[in-house]
């Protein structure tokens, strides 16, 4: 058996990328709709993508991601696999030259699916082969608008917040005793403030409106939490939600999900993306009270 090649795609070939056979549902439900490139309309550029061939035949594909304005890549999160090919695929991570997260994407209840278990599987091995390390598995959700739009609970009055420095600050605070793991590793890496300006530089990174994001005051005007409603590439999403360390306790989480929600469903949302890490119970507790169905599951790993 020969030594395999690899290398980046050219503009024209993304009929070789997608010439790996797809395992059918489960290379579907695992890296979503089909590869395209942005010349064909999809998300994926051609110079991003890499394959790994033995005589001629692509044994392993990744697909790195990125907003339509990057210049980078942000997100590796589509990597397939040929049987038996698991160290063709680790050593294509190996030589890609981003380090970046990856993020799996597969059916919710994926471990009690054999054929799931071993694709996703077969993924993470790889990766970990390749020296990434798991971070986080996350729940994500789709609030659909034929489903039941939650009622606000009126117990929170909501302003827009112009001053970014005051957004700082309370990304700050709130991320103080955090559950989120993005936020924890940030913490670790750099502290607090690097968990806030990472927040902060996504909510600006996404092509929505500034006003958008508010603060919630509790009846007796002290500040309870913030939320943020935003549009990403892929449209519009749950993209923030957090509570003041003081406030903890109230359930104000679900009351800022719900407004988040229905400013969304105003605006003529048809359809809103969440997520949450799975062991963040308050907050995936507050998704399904709020009618958030779970879509997919999701691994991390960086």
């Amino acid at each position: 058996m020969t030594d395999p090649v690899f290398r980046q795609l050219t503009g024209s070939e993304a009929p070789l990328f997608r010439s790996l056979p797809d395992p059918g549902l489960v290379g579907r439900a695992i890296t979503g709709v089909g590869y395209r490139t942005v010349a064909e309309g999809g998300d994926y550029r051609p110079e991003w993508s890499w394959v790994a061939l033995r005589d001629g035949a692509v044994v392993a594909r990744a697909a790195w991601w990125a907003g339509p304005d990057d210049r980078e890549p942000l997100l590796l999160n589509w990597f397939d696999i040929a049987p038996g090919e698991e160290e063709a695929g680790a050593e294509l991570l190996r030589r890609a030259p981003w380090n970046v997260e990856y993020e799996v994407i597969a059916p919710a209840g994926w471990r009690d699916d054999p054929v799931l278990r071993a694709a996703v599987e077969s993924r993470t091995d790889a990766a970990e082969a390749a020296g990434m390390k798991r971070l986080v598995e996350r729940l994500t959700y789709r609030w659909t608008s034929d489903l039941e739009l939650p009622a606000r609970p009126g117990r929170l009055e909501f302003r827009p917040e112009p001053d970014d420095d005051v957004i700082f600050d309370v990304l700050r605070r709130i991320h103080a005793g955090s559950l989120d793991a993005h936020a924890r590793l940030a913490i670790e890496k750099s502290g607090l403030d690097l968990a806030a300006q990472e927040d902060l530089d996504f909510f600006r990174w996404c092509p929505s409106p500034r006003e958008w994001w508010q603060l919630g005051y509790d009846p007796a005007g002290e500040l309870a939490g913030i939320h943020v409603p935003v549009h990403n590439p892929a449209g519009p999403a749950v993209g923030f939600i957090g509570v003041v360390p003081e406030q903890r306790g109230h359930g104000y989480s679900y009351d800022l999900l719900v407004e988040c929600t229905n400013m969304l469903a105003e605006t003529g949302a048809t359809f809103i993306a969440a997520a949450t890490d799975q062991g963040n119970f308050p907050m995936a507790a507050q998704f399904a009270r709020a009618g958030y169905p779970v879509v997919t599951e999701r691994i991390n790993l960086v």
